[in-house]
């Protein structure tokens, strides 16, 4: 979904090497910081997501195109 513009607690799925994944959005990431345990490079231009699992509760962080919004039942 590239160019999506997702807000924190959209609902989102995205590949992960267990499967497909699921969990909420937390922030947008627009300058380079430290999350998830690494150091992520992000602008304005080029943001990341930091996103939480329903199932795990982990944190990850992807790139917009790698998340797609998960339809409200």
């Amino acid at each position: 979904m590239t160019g999506d513009d997702f807000q924190p607690g959209d609902h989102v799925t995205w590949s992960s090497h267990g499967g497909q994944a699921e969990g909420r959005v937390k922030k947008k990431i627009t300058s380079d910081t430290e999350a998830a345990g690494r150091t992520v490079r992000a602008s304005a231009d080029e943001p990341q997501y930091l996103v939480v699992s329903d199932k795990s509760g982990g944190e990850a962080v992807h790139r917009p195109e790698a998340l797609t919004r998960k339809a409200s039942s």
